[in-house]
């Protein structure tokens, strides 16, 4: 099926279960990433499990054979520290093999613990917190410069929205119009010094963006339907940038790692990969 060619109400159930057992694959290959290099962070991983396989397997134009394709949407992961899921879906499309994926944080490897745009698939390099939209923002300037219509998505994690660069990305967003940038911010509340309302609260998150003159839907970030519904929203909608406020679990997929802080920074242990991988049967 080819994007967004579906009815009003949304997304065929054919479409669904395949982006949910999708999902639970990809969900297991963090996992096993992680445990391996007993580095990681597990809980981000798998919050935004969801949102990725949306846009890479049904939303994005992208082509794995030709990562330089210049027609290509392109995806900027701001929130650096969820490589793992992008890793394992680089490579289930095919921008490199799966053996790398068991290198992952080792010297030398191709997969290191934040994005690099020496990995294929990776278009710049991120984790430093915050820069993420502004990266997003040139490329979307650029795109308009060169007058192509491919997307921009950028992912926020929702502790990296207190950064004040974001804000200034945002209004720079708005103020020019850029509506072939999407943002989606993974808000599931936890961060890695406590929760985000009692570190530095964002909300209302959905009325800042708002008022820095975007488009804003708020969705549940797991649920395929109304993920795809957004994206379609955005692509459709182009007067001006869309902010997708996607409210996650972190650690979603695993009981013991859900809403669970240890699991923000910490790689799941042999035997909590064998529980945690039975769950995702």
């Amino acid at each position: 099926m080819k994007r967004f060619d579906f009815p009003k109400d949304g997304p065929p159930q054919k479409l669904i279960d395949t982006l949910v057992k999708k999902s639970k694959e990809i969900r297991r290959q963090i996992l096993v990433m992680l445990s391996a290099a007993n580095s990681g962070h597990t809980g981000g991983s798998l919050s935004a499990t969801d949102i990725l396989t949306a846009l890479y397997y049904h939303v994005m134009s992208h082509k794995p054979d030709e990562p330089h394709w210049p027609e290509r949407d392109r995806f900027v992961l701001s929130k650096g520290h969820a490589a793992p899921a992008l890793y394992a879906i680089l490579a289930d499309c095919g921008y490199f093999g799966k053996e790398h994926l068991k290198t992952l944080r080792r010297f030398g490897s191709l997969l290191q613990g934040h994005p690099c745009f020496c990995t294929p698939g990776v278009e710049v390099c991120t984790g430093s917190l915050g820069h993420g939209l502004s990266l997003a923002n040139g490329m979307a300037l650029g795109n308009r410069i060169d007058e192509k219509t491919s997307e921009i998505y950028v992912l926020l994690g929702d502790g990296e929205c207190q950064e004040g660069q974001v804000w200034e990305a945002a209004m720079s967003a708005g103020h020019y119009k850029l509506g072939n940038l999407t943002a989606i911010v993974d808000k599931n509340g936890l961060q890695i010094d406590g929760t985000t309302k009692d570190v530095m609260d964002i909300d209302p998150i959905d009325d800042k963006f708002r008022a820095f003159g975007w488009q804003v839907l708020v969705i549940d970030g797991h649920d395929f339907r109304q993920l795809l519904s957004a994206f379609r929203f955005a692509v459709q909608e182009r007067c001006c940038p869309t902010a997708i406020i996607a409210n996650t679990v972190k650690g979603k997929g695993v009981s013991f790692m859900e809403n669970n802080l240890e699991f923000h920074g910490r790689a799941p242990t042999e035997e909590e990969l064998k529980w945690a991988l039975a769950e995702l049967k």
